[in-house]
């Protein structure tokens, strides 16, 4: 048992991740970069100090379906504990670990079989796989917040982002969707205006303050944020 890093604060959240994968790291690094505290459980000994080397959190080497590992990353404390590793019958045993024995109030699992879906759902986890993830943010987007809004998808070759447009405006106020120069693969799924949820259209503009959530690639994201509130 290790605990490579550790980093506690004043922050928004506490969420622990299984798994120090693609996913789980992407998800670490943007949970951190949002205020959140962040602690991640991962097997493989080199990707815990590659983790502990580049993020500002808590690394633990070790199983997530272990007690004690769990244990060491203080899921006791967790307001969320999300498993992401590749393996859902790992990631459907850390939840219940963490459910069960540590009363944790939300748990959220990658889901890469579709069929495994209903299984994690009966058990209240909140299940997500790349089929079902845009409808599941819709839905449950008050609820689940900045985990299901940065979720990467297909194994980590996508992410749903969420970007706040300025409330003194960007130059994407000034154009139609069609004409933003999106990047390639880059979908605009839905704008949260006020308190209405609309599904952006080509000729459609977008407001000052507006909320908008878009499925893009990992490496477009932050082009994907700049042509969306930059202002000349």
């Amino acid at each position: 048992m290790e605990r490579v890093s550790e980093e506690r604060g004043s922050r928004k959240i506490y969420v622990v991740i299984a798994g120090g994968g693609k996913v789980g790291s992407f998800l670490a690094r943007k949970l951190t970069e949002k205020g959140n505290a962040v602690a991640v459980i991962e097997k493989n000994e080199r990707t815990c100090r590659e983790l502990a080397a580049s993020l500002d959190i808590m690394v633990v080497q070790g199983d997530a379906c272990d007690l004690k590992y769990q244990e060491e990353a203080q899921v006791g404390r967790a307001d969320v504990f999300a498993a992401v590793t590749g393996d859902d019958d790992d990631n459907l045993v850390a939840c219940q670990l963490a459910r069960v024995s540590f009363n944790v109030p939300r748990t959220v699992a990658r889901v890469n079989n579709p069929k495994n879906e209903r299984i994690f759902q009966m058990m209240g986890i909140d299940a997500i796989s790349s089929t079902t993830v845009i409808s599941e943010l819709i839905e449950k987007r008050a609820s689940l917040g900045d985990i299901i809004t940065l979720y990467t998808l297909k194994k980590g070759n996508l992410a749903i982002v969420e970007v706040d447009i300025p409330e003194e405006g960007s130059d994407a106020c000034c154009k139609p969707v069609r004409e933003l120069g999106l990047p390639k693969g880059c979908v605009l799924v839905t704008v949260v205006r006020k308190e209405e949820v609309l599904i952006p259209h080509g000729d459609d503009v977008l407001q000052p303050g507006d909320s908008v959530i878009a499925v893009t690639s990992l490496d477009q994201e932050e082009y994907l944020r700049r042509i969306l509130t930059s202002r000349s």
